[in-house]
């Protein structure tokens, strides 16, 4: 198993991520924004046949900033023990999405009648850790704020391919005020692992963004008077390669529905 850094389990975070995976074995998890999880690393889940997971590997390295790798399994390996004890990507997540040649198929609470021996899983980090840094040093996220998806949108700068996986890279936007989006900058280049400092501040139509009214996934926010835009590299960017690239089947985590670690945000931070 591939990982990215080795961490250190805390032991309250450990029996934290460990009961709040148990409810979604029970299925009494809803969604992963769960309270109880906001310190907790959360991570985007891609599975794909071993046919594909060298490529997918070799995108994901080549485009560290909308694809963070925190952890690689091995093949037909369910568990990540690196980002927790006990972990069944099987089972662990509240909602999955199957897909085939491209198409969503089914969004199913389980995954264990579709594991494969072949299956390779990706651990992708999630933009929940930075926004937790910039709520803990008092930045608003008006999303947060306003209980909405974050507005993200395709833009017209292009990742750097990888076999048959490709696209344009992904960004979420979240205004703020230019004293904030400095110190936005700060806080969040010191998070790679969870995609790090912004891509582009300003203005949109520079990526490619033709109406921040009309975000291509979440949900549209105003930007006031006295704020700027300020893009980050989004982690919706392998899915939409995915399904531009139509592997025969790929599992993927459904929206708020993460796998949730053992791992607390702040160990992600570099010094």
């Amino acid at each position: 198993m591939l990982n990215v850094r080795p961490f250190a389990i805390e032991p309250d975070a450990a029996c934290r991520g460990a009961a709040l995976r148990q409810r979604a074995r029970d299925g009494v998890l809803g969604a992963t924004c769960t309270p109880d999880a906001l310190d907790l690393v959360q991570a985007n889940l891609v599975v794909l046949p071993q046919a594909d997971a060298a490529d997918f590997l070799l995108y994901c390295q080549r485009n560290p900033r909308p694809c963070p790798l925190l952890a690689v399994g091995e093949p037909g390996a369910f568990a990540l023990p690196a980002l927790g004890e006990g972990i069944d990507l099987r089972t662990d997540l509240p909602r999955y999405r199957v897909w085939r040649d491209g198409e969503l198929v089914d969004q199913p609470a389980d995954v264990c009648a579709l594991w494969r021996d072949d299956f390779v899983a990706f651990a992708i980090g999630c933009s929940f850790s930075f926004e937790w840094a910039l709520l803990a040093e008092g930045i608003a996220l008006r999303h947060v704020q306003q209980g909405r998806n974050v507005a993200m949108f395709r833009t017209h700068v292009p990742t750097e391919a990888a076999g048959r996986f490709a696209g344009p890279l992904v960004v979420s936007m979240r205004p703020l005020k230019a004293a904030d989006a400095i110190r936005a900058v700060q806080i969040t280049s010191r998070f790679p692992t969870v995609h790090g400092a912004p891509v582009h501040l300003g203005d949109p139509a520079l990526i490619g963004i033709a109406d921040l009214a009309r975000p291509d996934y979440g949900d549209a926010v105003a930007v006031m008077p006295d704020e700027i835009p300020v893009f980050w590299a989004c982690g919706v960017t392998p899915q939409a390669a995915l399904a531009a690239a139509r592997p025969t089947l790929c599992i993927t985590h459904a929206p708020g529905s993460m796998l949730i670690t053992d791992l607390r945000n702040h160990q992600l931070a570099t010094l």
